[in-house]
């Protein structure tokens, strides 16, 4: 497993080949940047867009976090993480497009399913807790048609993706770039065991990319 000593070590080796390589590209990324697209996928290790996507530094603004949720739109005085990316990239990098990326296998979604954490302190899991009952509504529909095994959460992978599309919209600054065609929303879900990313259509229904 990777620790500390092997990042440093990792770093030494992009400091000293890929860097140097694209020293160019590098340079004008430090004047500023301009992705196009926005990326809300997992804290999960094991799903890195940049690596899935194959794309390279400046070409994605992601955020990640447990279970790449959305939380709906609040004018409150917490400290909103999610919505301050978005702000900043709808209405300061003006992307053209949001996806949001689920996956296969997890856990932050197997735990809204479960309501393991439920009634948990904060440090003891209630963080975790209150952050993914944003799936309630979502899950109460599916444990209903699903129950609560391998195919619920499967299903509530998905349905969490139509949830987060979904809470995007009740942020002001999002609806009207898309009545005027300058923001498009997005969901996609890989599958971490072999390799399959789906994708959302119009419609919600995800099908293999082409």
């Amino acid at each position: 497993m990777t620790e500390y000593s092997d990042l440093i070590a990792g770093y030494q080796r992009f400091r000293a080949e890929e860097y140097e390589h694209e020293r160019e590209r590098w340079t004008e990324l430090g004047k500023g940047q301009s992705p196009k697209v926005m990326v809300i996928a997992c804290s999960d290790s094991r799903v890195d867009p940049t690596q899935i996507f194959d794309s390279g530094p400046g070409e994605m603004f992601v955020v990640r976090n447990v279970a790449n949720l959305v939380p709906p739109f609040e004018d409150g005085s917490g400290r909103h993480g999610v919505s301050a990316a978005l702000e900043f990239a709808v209405t300061q990098l003006q992307v053209t497009d949001i996806l949001v990326m689920g996956h296969g296998s997890c856990g932050g979604v197997a735990a809204a399913l479960s309501q393991s954490f439920a009634d948990q302190a904060p440090g003891e899991g209630g963080f975790i807790a209150h952050w993914v009952d944003i799936l309630d509504a979502a899950r109460t529909r599916i444990v209903a048609e699903h129950g609560t095994g391998p195919e619920a959460v499967k299903q509530l992978e998905l349905e969490g993706i139509r949830t987060s599309i979904a809470n995007l919209r009740t942020f002001p600054f999002v609806p009207n770039r898309e009545a005027a065609g300058t923001l498009r929303l997005r969901g996609a879900h890989f599958s971490i065991a072999d390799g399959v990313l789906l994708v959302m259509d119009e419609d919600g229904a995800f099908t293999p990319a082409a």
